[in-house]
């Protein structure tokens, strides 16, 4: 049986996601949206939603997904009534009724499987497998010196280089994590660097990781970017040209010597170990130094607030969580396997 099991792309934001997200929506049997704004404010604000074995409860998360002024449901050419109606008619979990906008994009283009994608979801790891016990997670890691140097350039990232460089090292250090605990068929890395030298090579090697058949469209993601790349997101405009090594090794040019000597000390360890060699910068000023460890404190602080208030939420759940979409969530749940026209009425 070939697997309906979601999968989801996460990363350092700047580490390639976008081109890699692309690669798999070309796949005949995979669809993967542009990134939406809904699953993650979602979940943490379950409890003002409401038990979704109660069909006006689901209508309302839909209908809030559907309408939401910053969901960017409008940029998936779903129809909204459509997938209210079938959030409705859906199974009532929490995770049925966010899937079921993967479902129905997935159905736009005549695809049986969906995925996701946004660089931040490798912080919310386990509440993606509380959604979706079956997910399986794809990690993109690029040389963390080209991320902050493209970041520093984005016109949506206000922050400085030092924030930048914790961001890239929390993205690492919960995907090393994930590795340790997930299962072996759940949790998947690989090197933008790789991927974009030989990707027929790294695309085979990711399609045996999913259980699908590898298609050369994936090579050719450029394809596809007219029409799954919104026009106002001008900073993924390299998604439209075909895949190259030429943007690797950037930060050469494109970082201050004085960045270079920080983010070798700070990250050193850890692009060693992702096999990025070092210049031997000369040591980097204590202070800048300093700034670092503020900024990763702060997101190890912020992160931990997030996770105890969760916590309690968790005591006392509104209602069933983990969608019952995919065969594999149905026999995780103990449920018989399920025909399409019951998850979709016509």
């Amino acid at each position: 049986m070939q697997s309906d099991r979601p999968i989801f792309v996460v990363g350092c934001p700047r580490s390639g996601t976008t081109m890699l997200q692309l690669m798999l929506h070309s796949h005949p049997r995979i669809a993967v949206p542009p990134e939406t704004r809904f699953l993650v404010p979602a979940y943490f604000s379950r409890r003002g939603y409401g038990d979704m074995r109660l069909a006006d409860n689901r209508r309302k998360l839909a209908t809030w997904i559907a309408e939401g002024r910053n969901t960017k449901f409008r940029e998936l050419g779903i129809d909204a009534e459509e997938y209210v109606r079938s959030a409705m008619l859906g199974p009532g979990s929490f995770g049925s009724v966010i899937g079921m906008v993967f479902k129905c994009y997935a159905e736009r283009f005549g695809k049986p499987r969906w995925g996701d994608k946004r660089p931040s979801y490798y912080r919310h790891v386990e509440m993606l497998m509380r959604l979706f016990p079956d997910a399986q997670f794809v990690h993109l890691v690029r040389d963390g010196r080209d991320c902050v140097a493209s970041l520093k350039e984005m016109p949506w990232y206000k922050p400085d280089a030092l924030h930048a460089m914790a961001n890239w090292a929390e993205a690492i250090d919960f995907g090393r994590r994930h590795a340790r605990k997930l299962p072996a068929d759940s949790f998947y890395e690989l090197r933008y660097e790789d991927l974009t030298a030989d990707p027929e090579s790294e695309l085979r090697k990711l399609c045996a990781f999913i259980g699908e058949e590898y298609d050369s469209g994936m090579c050719e993601p450029r394809h596809i970017a007219e029409l799954a790349v919104p026009k106002h997101k001008v900073w993924h405009t390299n998604t439209h040209s075909e895949v190259t090594t030429a943007h690797s090794g950037k930060w050469a040019t494109r970082l201050e010597p004085w960045e270079i000597a920080v983010a070798e000390e700070v990250l050193g360890e850890r692009l060693a170990a992702y096999g990025y060699e070092l210049t031997g910068a000369p040591k980097a000023d204590r202070q800048q130094v300093a700034g670092y460890k503020v900024e990763a404190a702060k997101r190890r602080s912020a992160r931990l607030r997030k996770y105890n208030r969760d916590r309690l939420t968790r005591l006392r759940e509104p209602g069933p969580i983990a969608a019952l979409l995919t065969e594999g969530q149905r026999v995780i749940a103990g449920l018989p396997q399920q025909r399409t026209r019951e998850l979709l009425p016509r």
